[in-house]
């Protein structure tokens, strides 16, 4: 059985449709991505298979169990990395795995045990007695996810994990993740960057608007365009993304400020007659790059614009306030 079976999962809000019939699987020991902008739908669905909110229809089972009718035994089998910080910075690292571990009924010596394990795993064996005021960013993000696998839970989920990290501190989440796939625990990450998606997840939804525009393995999905990819930044962009249709050079180019970009099955060939066109009609072209398929190309294929840059956790903190009543 599958760790995680989604069916046409809907959420509403006073007639607002936050996510819209999703359906997908999470199966045993997989990093499951959901790649998505700010209110795309992400969290909306992780809250809802996390028990924190109820959908307003379709079924959801994690690890068996049904999330509306056994959402007890949901909640005792997952462990949860939120996207705001929610560990307690007046208390040492240690009390704030201590606390959680007696929340979930942990017998004294077993929680001890397990305390120093996933201290150890996230690398803070050495801040277990400081406060966590004291600790960086990274740090608390590293001990969240500790305090997330404490029980050990056979699901985690990580809401944007990395949101607002430096890029160095970034790839040291990176790494402990890394270790937890290894370990063979399910796991199901959203996240808005391209990059981290498509370096740790062996699967990827891409969600817009409440809704899954395409799923499979990143390398699926870039393989799905083929072939290359060309941008030419130009002062008439308009005027070239016309000439480029005209002279056969591609159908329908994506004009975005003074970029045009398109895909092609053979670039290399195509870039000499493009500057030959672009030169005759007096367009004057300032740049012109040619490269493979990513992440970005797939997103932008399937919903027509470039992935929308997260400005903080403003959507998601709305998002509980709504969900108060549930």
């Amino acid at each position: 059985m599958d760790a995680v079976v989604v069916e046409k999962l809907e959420k509403k809000f006073n007639g607002f449709t936050a996510v819209d019939k999703i359906s997908f699987n999470v199966k045993r020991g997989e990093l499951f991505g959901f790649l998505g902008p700010n209110g795309a739908g992400k969290s909306t669905t992780i809250y809802m298979l996390t028990t924190l909110i109820a959908p307003t229809s379709g079924t959801a089972n994690v690890n068996g169990f049904d999330i509306r009718t056994d959402s007890e035994a949901v909640r005792k089998s997952i462990g949860i990395v939120f996207q705001d910080p929610t560990v307690d910075i007046r208390l040492t690292a240690y009390d704030n795995l201590d606390i959680h571990g007696r929340l979930y009924g942990m017998a004294a010596q077993a929680r001890k045990e397990r305390i120093r394990e996933v201290l150890e795993l996230v690398e803070l064996t050495e801040w277990k007695d400081k406060m966590v005021k004291t600790f960086s960013g990274g740090m608390r993000r590293r001990l969240e996810i500790a305090r997330g696998l404490l029980h050990t839970p056979e699901v985690l989920f990580l809401d944007e994990p990395t949101l607002g990290l430096d890029p160095q501190t970034r790839r040291h989440i990176w790494q402990y993740i890394e270790k937890l796939r290894k370990g063979g625990i399910a796991m199901m990450l959203t996240t808005h960057y391209l990059e981290e998606a498509d370096y740790l997840c062996d699967r990827v939804a891409i969600i817009d608007h409440g809704r899954i525009k395409a799923l499979d393995t990143p390398r699926n999905l870039k393989g799905i365009i083929g072939g290359n990819i060309i941008r030419i930044e130009a002062r008439e962009p308009q005027k070239l993304a016309e000439m480029l249709k005209k002279n056969g050079c591609c159908k329908a180019p994506k004009v975005e400020g003074t970029i045009v970009s398109f895909e092609v099955k053979e670039g290399g060939k195509l870039v000499p007659k493009i500057m030959s066109a672009a030169s005759k009609a007096g367009i004057d072209v300032e740049n012109i790059e040619m490269r493979m398929p990513s992440l970005e190309d797939v997103f932008i294929h399937y919903t027509g614009t470039s992935i929308r840059e997260e400005k903080g956790a403003g959507g998601d903190m709305m998002m509980r306030r709504r969900a108060r009543g549930f």
